[in-house]
């Protein structure tokens, strides 16, 4: 046999390993050598590090952001309490904060006692205002009227925020920044609240309908017409008498 023509085994063809890699050039070639000893080509795609950049990019300025943000926060606190303006966050009720509120930090102990008692008169006016409104419902459904109702719930809606803001609050301030005016604000509007439950423990007709408020005489008319509105307003008008004895005993313990 002629092999003479047959191609030798030994030649080395005349390859350009850079040939495939010219017709990628949004790709670069990593090549190494592993372990085994061959070569690995790795394509990484050159637009997937651009974006990655950009992302890193992004990120470092947000955080930079929220930094200048806090900064700022926290210089204006620290301005507020150098002025003696203190910071208040809503941290009361618990289940759905409208208030701050924090005795035990806040108040001074030699004067947490009257503090203390105070809170319990200011939700004790609003057990008394909410009371009202459902023993005026009650007289209302057995026939008593629906101006009766109306005014409760304008009681209601009206003296709850409104002792708050015009007696407990002002005596809260004063307590934490000892603050002389602040009580003396206290002390008159305070006594303004106990004027207000005198009135409605008596609930004359006089300026309110009577049976607007669960008072004495409202008692009176409620048994001779329903013996359960009647139980109703007797319930009211203990509640209302207990938070005058309180708010007494408030008033005595300010002075």
């Amino acid at each position: 046999m002629d092999r003479r023509n047959d191609p030798n085994p030994f030649d080395e063809e005349d390859l350009n390993p850079f040939a495939a890699a010219a017709n990628v050039p949004s790709k670069f070639r990593l090549t190494h050598l592993a372990a085994e000893g061959l070569d690995v080509t790795i394509d990484i795609p050159l637009g997937t590090m651009n974006d990655t950049k950009k992302k890193e990019k992004e990120l470092t300025s947000w955080e930079a952001d929220l930094k200048r943000k806090e900064q700022d926060i926290k210089r204006r606190e620290d301005a507020l309490a150098r002025a003696g303006i203190p910071t208040e966050e809503e941290n009361w009720p618990p289940f759905l904060p409208i208030i701050h509120h924090d005795i035990a930090k806040e108040i001074p102990v030699h004067v947490q006692r009257l503090q203390y008692l105070a809170f319990a008169s200011w939700l004790g006016i609003i057990l008394c205002l909410s009371f009202n409104v459902i023993g005026v419902t009650v007289c209302w459904i057995k026939g008593g009227g629906v101006k009766i109702f109306f005014l409760s719930v304008i009681y209601a809606l009206l003296g709850c925020p409104l002792s708050y803001v015009l007696w407990y609050r002002p005596l809260y301030r004063a307590m934490r920044t000892d603050s002389a005016l602040k009580f003396g604000w206290f002390f008159l509007m305070y006594l303004v609240h106990i004027g207000f439950c005198i009135f409605a423990a008596i609930a004359p007709p006089i300026l309110f309908d009577g049976k607007s408020l669960t008072g004495i005489l409202a008692v009176i008319d409620a048994f001779s017409d329903h013996v359960l509105v009647g139980i109703f307003y007797l319930i009211g008008f203990g509640l209302f008498c207990v938070e005058t004895l309180l708010s007494l005993w408030v008033l005595q313990v300010c002075s």
